[in-house]
């Protein structure tokens, strides 16, 4: 029974020793041993073949256990000594903490005595105060009070919480009462000295008054603001006297007088009270600030009761006299004393205050006049300041903006007039004479235009970014539809017909084809100008809007709108392209009739290219290269131009094509190799005549191939025997994929069938179309996929071959 619970004991010691590998090495660090009995890997086994390693060590077994029993011994009197001692731990931690309780008890004490002590002193030091500030308030010695005012006030500060107690409550109604009785022998003491009826002062600047000041620091800024509000006012009371609506010097003519005053007003005031009043009241702004309010008022005042009087020049020099003195303004002043900078400058806007002209004015305010007053040295400004850095901005110059209707109605006539003289000017002198060197230059009257447009927004922006812009633009928008109808559209050369009575013999002449009437080089050369001006109106018209939209207020962005306007130029250019194309077309227009009138039945042998052909190319080569020079600045309306007359001349040409008939075998491989000379020609003519080279624009290229191709088509089914007729309209359709029957029986015209056959042969057409795909609208027209350039290169080539041989 003893050995199991000595077993059971060793596995509870084995289960309680069992220590993780951190508490064994803190405590190996902490005691450190080398006994194998303290190792954690201790192993009996080993320990007891240290202490027995032979049999005959086994002679010492009774002491080798004595001495292990009584080390066991000295470790449970350690563990014992250990237990004990822990049981007097609570009784000690209860006296600890009573000590602490009466330490902490001493501590609440220390410190109310401490509070009490120091409020104590304050309350000492504010009886002692408000005794003593009653003293000298009677005495009038502000600058002790300055200094005494401002601590009895923070002392006062630490006995809110003590108002009930009726002592304090007293002492505090004593501050209050003296404060009250500060500020109204202060403004007693400033309206005795600066008395607000009558322009003559009777005081003066005096230690006392500067004293006061320092004492209305402290007190109810109420008293502050009034003693600056009278000051002010009776310093401006004589500029009010002299500046009377019904004086001669208060009209928009002399208004440089107004700033002058205040110059000498601002240099008199340092002189005599610069030192009166602190300098962080800022007072030689709030005087300046002040007349600018009172100015604007009176000169709104004075243009009301004589807005008959203004005209555009007065106004504008009273507006830039004004702006002058404003930019001023902002260059001495912070306009830290503005409370509401939006309300007094609602002008926002990038406005440079003229002052480039207000530099080269002699009569302009200089800037030394006011670097005179006293105050924190000048910070060079930029040459042009926005107007976002000038807080002045409109602080006087807004009384302006009512009457600005006078400078839109100016800049409303001046703009008249000058179109007018455009008009003349361009009458007067004619077309510009323009070559290949200088031809396609925009009109000169476009810049000025525009440079006056610039001249005006930016004058106007210096006044008002509001209605008056709108007002503007629209005015803008009027002058810039005349301008594209009157000058460009106006001066466009009208078309003639008087090509109508060339006759055929005279067309099949050499070189008689140039006498078809068409433009004049120097009318070309005006087109082309009139088309460059109107592009470079366009682009500029578009920059004019996002710079009106710059300057006008952001509420009013909307109402800018100039897309008419450049509607208009777009118009112009169409029309001058659409003149340029007409003009080529009708030269050529004698050349084809002459074609269609041929008597292609009778041709016996292809030759060279037909005199119609040479024609065309001769009118081709006569304007394409002037008008390419021309326009050599805008070379994307060129391609236009290019686009255009190939579109309007192939189907042309296709037209005349299907009225020369009947033709005859020979007469149709005469007119394929023509329209071969034709379509050589208008793949080349982008770069045709030019020393230069370039590739034509391949949206070019594809017009004039498909178109052409179409032709030569039309010629191979000519020349195709209609026998069998079964054949002839599947290569019809197969070439020419055209589900048409009249083109149908104009080809069967073309090859001189009669009406018999071709009834036959249209009811065999009809038959043989293809079924048109699900989802169309059963039209005649269908589409078919046509052969390729590469195709049709091949067969052309195999078609002068056959020429060649023949020849």
């Amino acid at each position: 029974m003893m050995e199991e619970e000595e077993l059971e004991f060793a596995e509870d010691l084995e289960a309680i020793l069992h220590l993780t590998p951190e508490v064994q090495l803190a405590i190996e660090q902490v005691f450190p041993s080398q006994d194998p009995l303290d190792r954690a890997d201790f192993n009996a086994v080993e320990y007891i073949n240290t202490l027995f390693p032979t049999e005959q060590s086994l002679a010492n077994i009774d002491d080798v256990v004595n001495k292990i029993r009584l080390k066991i011994r000295r470790l449970d009197d350690n563990i014992r000594t250990v237990v004990r001692g822990q049981t007097n731990v609570g009784q000690d931690g209860r006296q600890v903490k009573e000590i602490t309780r009466d330490i902490k008890q001493l501590d609440h004490a220390k410190r109310h005595l401490t509070t009490s002590i120091t409020t104590l002193n304050h309350l000492h030091m504010l009886a002692g105060g408000v005794d003593s500030l009653e003293a000298m308030t009677r005495k009038r010695q502000y600058g002790e009070v300055a200094n005494l005012l401002q601590g009895v006030v923070n002392v006062l500060e630490h006995f809110h919480k003590y108002m009930g107690i009726p002592q304090i409550r007293q002492l505090s109604e004593r501050v209050k009462a003296a404060q009250s009785e500060l500020g109204t022998q202060i403004l007693a003491d400033f309206e005795e000295a600066f008395p607000s009826q009558g322009s003559k002062r009777s005081g003066g600047p005096s230690n006392v008054l500067r004293d006061a000041c320092l004492v209305a620091n402290v007190l109810d800024p109420r008293i502050r603001q009034e003693i600056i509000k009278k000051f002010i006012r009776q310093h401006l009371s004589e500029y009010l006297v002299l500046f009377q609506e019904n004086q001669d010097v208060a009209w928009l003519d002399k208004i440089d007088r107004r700033y002058a005053w205040l110059k000498r007003q601002l240099v008199d005031y340092e002189e005599k009270y610069g030192h009166m009043f602190p300098e962080e009241w800022c007072m030689t702004e709030r005087i300046a600030v002040e007349f600018c309010h009172i100015t604007r008022v009176e000169l709104a005042k004075v243009m009301r009761t004589r807005a008959k009087e203004i005209e555009v020049k007065l106004l504008l020099f009273a507006i830039q006299r004004t702006t002058n003195f404003e930019g001023l303004l902002a260059k001495r002043f912070t306009g830290c004393t503005l409370t509401d900078k939006k309300a007094d400058s609602p002008l926002q806007s990038t406005n440079p205050f003229l002052e480039d002209e207000a530099a080269d004015d002699p009569g302009s305010e200089k800037e030394e006049d006011l670097d005179r007053v006293s105050g924190p040295p000048l910070t060079p400004l930029p040459r042009k300041p926005k107007a976002p850095d000038n807080p002045f901005h409109g602080i006087v110059s807004k009384c302006f903006e009512p009457h600005l209707y006078v400078y839109i109605e100016s800049q409303d006539r001046n703009l008249g007039e000058l179109i007018d003289r455009f008009v003349a000017d361009l009458r007067a002198q004619g077309p510009p004479k323009a070559g290949p060197e200088e031809g396609g230059a925009v009109l000169p009257s476009c810049a000025d235009l525009f440079v006056y447009y610039k001249k005006c927004m930016v004058q106007c922006s210096q006044l008002s970014t509001g209605e008056p812009m709108i007002a503007l633009s629209t005015i803008f928008q009027k002058y810039l539809r005349e301008y594209a109808w009157k000058i460009l559209s106006g001066n466009l050369p009208k078309t003639s017909s008087s090509s109508g009575g060339l006759t055929i013999s005279s067309l099949l002449k050499e070189k008689e084809g140039s006498e078809a009437a068409k433009f004049t080089v120097d009318e070309l050369c005006l087109i082309c100008s009139i088309l460059s001006t109107a592009e470079y109106c366009l682009a500029t018209t578009q920059q004019l809007e996002e710079k009106l939209k710059e300057k006008v207020d952001k509420v009013l962005v909307e109402r800018i709108n100039l897309t008419g306007e450049m509607d208009t130029f777009s118009t112009v250019i169409s029309n001058s392209i659409q003149l340029l194309v007409q003009d080529l077309d009708a030269a050529c227009d004698p050349a084809l009739t002459a074609m269609s009138k041929m008597p292609w039945q009778s041709v016996e042998h292809v030759g060279d290219q037909s005199p119609y052909v040479t024609s065309v190319i001769m009118h081709i080569k006569q304007n394409v290269p002037i008008i390419r020079d021309n326009l050599a600045s805008t070379r994307k309306y060129f391609t236009q131009f290019c686009i255009k007359f190939t579109n309007s001349f192939i189907p042309k040409f296709i037209n005349h094509l299907f009225r020369c008939k009947p033709i005859s075998m020979v007469g149709a491989e005469q007119l394929l190799l023509d329209t071969h000379s034709l379509k050589t020609v208008l793949l080349d003519l982008p770069s045709i005549g030019s020393q230069v080279h370039r590739k034509a624009p391949a949206s070019y290229t594809k017009i004039v191939v498909k178109g052409m191709t179409r032709a030569e088509m039309i010629l191979k089914v000519v020349m195709a025997p209609h026998e069998p007729a079964v054949v002839f309209v599947d290569n019809y359709i197969k070439l020419l994929a055209d589900g048409n029957p009249e083109t149908f029986q104009k080809i069967l015209d073309m090859k001189g069938l009669k009406r018999s056959e071709q009834s036959n042969m249209l009811d065999l057409f009809r038959q043989r179309l293809p079924t048109p795909p699900s989802g169309s609208d059963g039209g005649p027209s269908l589409s078919f996929s046509a052969p390729t350039p590469e195709q049709e290169s091949s067969r052309i080539r195999r078609l002068e071959k056959l020429i060649k041989k023949r020849l």
